[in-house]
C-alpha cells in the first residue's frame, strides 16, 4: 500500500468537492471551496482524526469498507474509485463480490429524497448509507462498525432499532432477512467477506443457524408496509416503509413516509427537525 499517495489523493479530491455537490450547506467562512475534513469524515462515517491520519499518510491499511465509504462520499468516478482501492492495497471489487457502489443515478435519486428518511443496504443487508432524516428518525449510525452495520445481526444479536414489532412480526422480519441473505450467498459463492459474515452470524446466534439450516424461503408472506417507530422525543409514529430494489446494483433502498396532513406526518417532521439539530 502507498499510504502517502492514498492520503494525498483523498485530500486532492476533497479539495475539489463543493459542499453543495454532496448535499451540504456551505456555512461560515471557508478558506477553500472544497469540503472540510469534518464534513468528509461525517459523510464517510469515520472520525475526523482518522481521516486526518489517512490524509497525512500516518494511518496504514484502511479497510475496503473505509475506501468504499470515502469513494462514495467524494462522488468519485469508477476510474478514481479503482485507483483508491489500488493505493490502499485492495483489489477493486469485481462482479464476483457483492456490490455496495452507489451509481450516479442512484445518488441523484437519494439527493432528491434529502428531506425524507432513507437508508440503503447492499444485498447482504449491510448498511451502505443512511441520510440525515433517517438518522433523526432512527438514531445515529455513524458509530456502527463492522458487523454492527448488518441488519440481520441487529435483529438477531444487536440492539435492533426503534421499530415496534410484536414477537410474531419480529420473527417474520428475521426469517425474511435470512432468506434473502441465503439467496445472496448462493449468487456470490466467491465473496469471502460474505462467507465470513455468515460464519460470524452463525457463531453469534442459534436462531440464525436454525433459520439458515431450515432452508425456509419465507415465501408467501406479505411484508408489512406500515411500521410504528417509537421515537424518544415525539412518541410513536406510524409510517409507510417501502423497499425499492435496484436490481443491477443489488441495493435495497428503504423509504419512510407519512400520509400528508396527518398527525403522523407532523410527528415525523418534528422528529426530523429535532434529530437533525441534535446531529448537527
Amino acid at each position: 500500500m502507498d499510504s502517502w499517495e492514498f492520503g494525498r489523493t483523498v485530500r486532492r479530491r476533497r479539495d475539489r468537492v463543493a459542499p453543495g455537490d454532496v448535499g451540504l450547506r456551505a456555512t461560515g467562512r471557508r478558506r477553500a471551496s472544497g469540503l472540510r475534513r469534518e464534513e468528509l469524515a461525517g459523510l464517510a462515517g469515520i472520525s475526523a482524526d482518522y481521516l486526518t491520519r489517512l490524509e497525512q499518510g500516518r494511518a496504514t491499511s484502511p479497510s475496503a469498507q473505509v475506501v468504499e465509504a470515502l469513494a462514495r462520499a467524494l462522488r468519485v468516478s469508477d476510474a478514481e474509485r479503482a485507483l483508491l482501492y489500488e493505493l490502499a492495497g485492495h483489489a477493486s471489487p469485481g462482479r464476483d463480490l457483492v456490490p455496495s457502489r452507489l451509481a450516479p443515478s442512484v445518488q441523484r435519486l437519494l439527493d432528491r429524497l434529502s428531506t425524507t428518511p432513507v437508508v440503503v443496504y447492499d444485498a447482504t443487508w449491510t448498511l451502505v448509507v443512511a441520510n440525515a432524516p433517517y438518522e433523526a428518525l432512527m438514531g445515529d449510525t455513524s458509530s456502527w462498525r463492522g458487523i454492527e452495520r448488518n441488519a440481520v445481526w441487529r435483529h438477531l444479536a444487536g440492539s435492533g432499532n426503534r421499530t415496534v414489532h410484536t414477537a410474531e412480526e419480529e420473527a417474520d422480519v428475521q426469517a425474511g432477512l435470512i432468506a434473502d441473505l441465503r439467496l445472496t450467498f448462493a449468487r456470490y459463492p466467491a465473496d469471502r467477506a460474505l462467507a465470513r459474515l455468515v460464519e460470524d452470524l452463525g457463531a453469534l446466534s442459534p436462531r440464525f443457524v436454525e433459520l439458515w439450516e431450515s432452508g425456509s424461503s419465507n415465501a408467501g408472506r406479505e411484508p408489512t408496509r406500515q411500521k410504528v417507530i417509537d421515537h424518544p422525543a415525539v412518541g410513536e409514529i406510524t409510517l409507510d416503509c417501502d423497499t425499492l430494489v435496484v436490481a443491477t446494483d443489488e441495493l435495497r433502498i428503504m423509504v419512510y413516509t407519512a400520509e400528508p396532513g396527518t398527525s403522523d406526518a407532523e410527528r415525523l417532521d418534528l422528529a426530523i427537525v429535532l434529530g437533525t439539530q441534535s446531529l448537527a
